[in-house]
């Protein structure tokens, strides 16, 4: 067995390289830059050591900051293994060394790829899955912003003006929202009055005006009183609502953006004809598995790797045997994975 195993312990601005021969020791330890020319002196140096015999390189990570050295490997072309960080996690415990240190899990990293027959190779998906990989992923995060900011309004409103706050869902409703903007006080929405208002929010285009005028009067004439927090209150309230309204449009130019590029893929069509899946479910689904299932030599992989391989469960409590989804029905099966099966 002629090679060399580099573990890569990936981060976000350095990585730590550490290189062993088949026997396990180490030949090289070194942490880098995560930028393109040390990187090239990183792949240089480990040539080097590795002279005639063939490079394994494997790292916990296949995005974020190892993107880029994946992608060089790539160019070079160089394959990576993949070696989940729970994998990393578990197997710690049987090394000797106390501490946690970017040293050893790339020691850890590199051994568990000498040793290992399952670990899969990291898969560079199309430009597509690449772009709403990306897109889904800040689809998420404004979906977290937007969750965020009407909790913070929902509390914020509660403090000086409860009965407003307990009479609409603001995670559904624009009009409360477009209300909110200008209208956040008892007093105000008194002055107004529900003619008005109801006016005032369909010739800014909101549905059921008239509605949610007067759900507003009601609680503006169910509290008389003016609270120590109200004026604060009232200005945090107006520019949250604001937040939410602006988070609201980019939602909806991402999730066209989505569209648009999902539907460049050549299985748009199939994914979007399975029960369930829309724009945005089959987009997250391509993005996560890389553009296509070259990756996966089977299903029954496809399945492990989503979290839904079954499980036979025997009497014998130390013998657990995963089986694919129609390869047997006795015994009892549920949904489930080891923590230490490779993805």
């Amino acid at each position: 067995m002629n090679k060399v195993w580099a573990g890569i312990d990936s981060g976000k601005r350095t990585h730590h390289c550490v290189v062993i021969d088949q026997d396990g020791t180490v030949l090289e330890s070194k942490r880098v830059k995560n930028d393109e020319g040390a990187l090239l002196n990183l792949f240089a140096r480990v040539i080097e050591i590795a002279g005639s015999r063939e490079i394994v390189w494997a790292t916990d990570l296949n995005s974020g900051g190892a993107a880029l050295f994946i992608s060089l490997l790539a160019d070079q072309g160089q394959g990576v293994l993949y070696i989940p960080g729970r994998i990393v996690h578990h197997a710690a415990a049987t090394y000797r060394k106390d501490g946690k240190t970017d040293a050893k899990d790339a020691r850890i990293i590199a051994d568990q790829a000498r040793m290992r027959t399952d670990l899969q190779p990291v898969h560079i998906g199309d430009q597509i899955s690449a772009d709403l990989r990306l897109l889904t992923a800040r689809r998420t995060d404004l979906i977290c912003d937007r969750v965020r900011a009407i909790n913070r309004l929902r509390a914020t409103l509660v403090e000086y003006f409860p009965a407003l706050e307990a009479a609409f869902d603001f995670s559904k409703s624009k009009a409360a929202l477009m209300m909110l903007s200008t209208y956040q006080t008892p007093a105000a929405l008194r002055r107004m009055g529900e003619s008005r208002l109801a006016t005032w929010l369909k010739n800014r285009g909101c549905r059921n005006s008239v509605t949610v005028a007067q759900r507003a009067l009601v609680a503006a004439h169910a509290q008389m009183s003016t609270l120590a927090t109200e004026q604060m209150g009232s200005t945090i309230v107006a520019r949250l609502a604001e937040v939410i309204t602006n988070l609201d449009v980019e939602l909806a130019d991402v999730d066209g953006l989505i569209t648009s590029r999902f539907n460049d893929h050549e299985d748009a069509a199939i994914l979007l004809s399975m029960p369930g899946f829309g724009h945005i479910l089959a987009a997250t689904f391509l993005a996560n598995i890389g553009g296509g299932l070259s990756a996966f030599e089977s299903s029954d992989r496809l399945a492990s790797v989503a979290g839904v391989a079954r499980l036979l469960v025997t009497r014998d409590a130390s013998v657990v045997t995963t089986i694919g989804p129609a390869d047997s029905t006795e015994g009892s099966c549920e949904p489930a994975t080891s923590p230490l099966s490779p993805v």
